[in-house]
């Protein structure tokens, strides 16, 4: 444990895929292949491959020499890592054109690994695995948009099922379209009309996975000042997006309020974007669109784990590995979660499943900011966990989870902003409030080191908040101690009590 501490890394070998793309050439190169990749290292060129593949049938030779220029690029900086596990995969724009064979040729040279063309119904199934492996309960329609082909597939109930591709990618639109939006919502819509898969998705989540609709979701999240940058889990009401896309289709994407957070070569793909994500709102009435950060890479990988290592909560990952990195004595945040999970037991809170999953993961983190100072350690928490490479939580309980790191070390309601405020719900944020008041407590008694609180149990008993310290820790009951815990009281209701055991 000290060792991988000091190397300041987790166990395992980096992993990195290279995802050659219709638009897009991506290299991400991950901490290690887990149940929660952490990626090191994210980089793209857009490279236009699957322009005019549509009309043309040939990858276009400006984007080819692009593409193998970034995958050469992309080889050496695999070197530099010292990344021996490589995978890349081809999807749309080079399983479409005729001159594939050459392109493969020259592009596997360059990468100096062999090449898996994705067919149609694979990319679709790597996709949607994206997103059940890091949406919580995903239950929907999954749906990637590339620049050569849209990919739609259900999930439920932690399954991926029959998946299937379809020409609407932007660039595809594109060409199709000769370059107009109108022309191309009339082909997005006669295309769609024939898909039955939709037809299931009336009144539950449609996720949304690719470039182009992340930079749509960008846009909508400036837009509204949301108040937290992480795009993965980004929800937006169907309503909502349904307007929006109306707003991108008519107007010229450069006059988009901040449009200069978008690249100059993918703002033109904006409104064909905006027009398939139209269509599909108004042929299959989704409750909400979830924007998903991963996708094809993800499933990849997610899609080679044992099966024991897959059914593990990415959330609960992530949180202890966290843990492990930051913490002073990793060990104490398992014991504090079950020296919590006592005190919850004895009050009149109810606690559901996720309630106590969150809470597991709240312990995890909550000895992560202890570098900073003491002064700014509320504050670093917060921004630590609102913004962490987490998977398997939305934003709401992403927000609880920052403010309960937060009160962990504050009392005072000062980092609590309107805008962190509004993520939550009153039960949350109450909640958030009695968990870290309570670790206030588990901490000053236990100086963050293990083997203390299992012997310090604190209960709630017929209206009161009691604390049993041990003979041997008796000396620990001091005027700081005790107003901890009259602050924990009066959140919880109820009258504090050190109990001092003799021998």
């Amino acid at each position: 444990m000290q060792e991988i501490q000091a190397q300041g890394r987790l166990p395992g070998e980096p992993v990195a895929i290279v995802d050659i793309g219709s638009n897009s050439v991506r290299l991400v190169a991950y901490e290690s292949h887990s149940r929660a990749p952490t990626p090191t290292f994210n980089e793209k060129a857009l490279c236009g491959l699957g322009r005019g593949v549509a009309t043309t049938g040939l990858l276009p030779e400006d984007g080819v020499a692009k593409a193998l220029a970034a995958l050469h690029r992309f080889r050496v900086l695999c070197d530099t890592m010292r990344i021996s596990d490589l995978r890349c995969v081809a999807t749309a724009a080079v399983r479409d054109a005729a001159n594939r064979p050459r392109f493969l040729s020259l592009a596997e040279r360059a990468i100096g690994c062999k090449i898996e063309l994705l067919s149609g119904q694979q990319e679709a199934r790597l996709s949607a695995l994206g997103v059940v492996s890091s949406i919580h309960g995903a239950d929907g329609v999954v749906g990637d948009l590339g620049g050569g082909s849209l990919e739609l597939t259900e999930v439920k109930g932690g399954q991926a099922g029959y998946g299937l591709t379809l020409p609407l990618g932007g660039l595809s639109l594109m060409d199709l379209s000769e370059r107009s939006p109108k022309k191309a919502a009339r082909i997005v819509r006669e295309t769609l009309s024939k898909v039955k898969l939709l037809i299931g998705l009336d009144g539950r989540t449609f996720y949304a996975v690719g470039g182009t609709w992340r930079a749509l979701a960008r846009l909508h999240m400036r837009q509204r000042q949301y108040p937290m940058s992480v795009m993965h889990n980004y929800v937006i009401p169907s309503r909502d997006a349904l307007e929006f896309a109306r707003l991108v289709e008519r107007i010229d994407a450069d006059a988009l309020l901040s449009i200069d957070s978008v690249s100059s070569a993918r703002r033109p793909l904006l409104a064909y974007g905006a027009a398939v994500l139209e269509e599909i709102i108004r042929k299959a009435n989704p409750k909400e669109i979830v924007i998903s950060a991963l996708g094809v890479r993800e499933g990849l990988l997610f899609s080679e784990l044992p099966p024991a290592t897959q059914i593990e909560d990415p959330l609960i990952v992530s949180a202890r590995e966290f843990n492990r990195l930051r913490s002073r004595a990793p060990e104490h945040a398992e014991e504090l979660f079950d020296w919590t999970s006592r005190l919850m037991a004895s009050t009149h809170l109810e606690e559901e499943v996720e309630d106590r999953r969150l809470r597991h993961a709240a312990c995890l983190l909550s000895d992560i900011s202890w570098r900073a100072h003491p002064d700014y350690r509320g504050a670093q928490a917060y921004d630590l966990v609102s913004n962490a490479a987490f998977i398997g939580v939305d934003h709401p309980s992403r927000a609880f989870l920052a403010l309960a790191a937060a009160y962990r070390h504050l009392s005072n309601e000062d980092f609590v902003t309107p805008q962190s405020r509004s993520l939550v719900t009153a039960r949350q944020l109450d909640r958030a409030r009695i968990l870290g008041a309570a670790m206030r407590v588990a901490y000053n008694i236990s100086a963050a080191m293990p083997g203390v609180l299992p012997r310090a149990p604190m209960i709630c008993d017929k209206g009161r908040v009691v604390l049993t310290l041990p003979a041997d820790l008796a000396a620990l009951s001091s005027e700081r101690l005790q107003s901890r815990i009259r602050q924990f009281a009066r959140l919880i209701g109820g009258d504090p009590e050190i109990r001092a055991l003799v021998v």
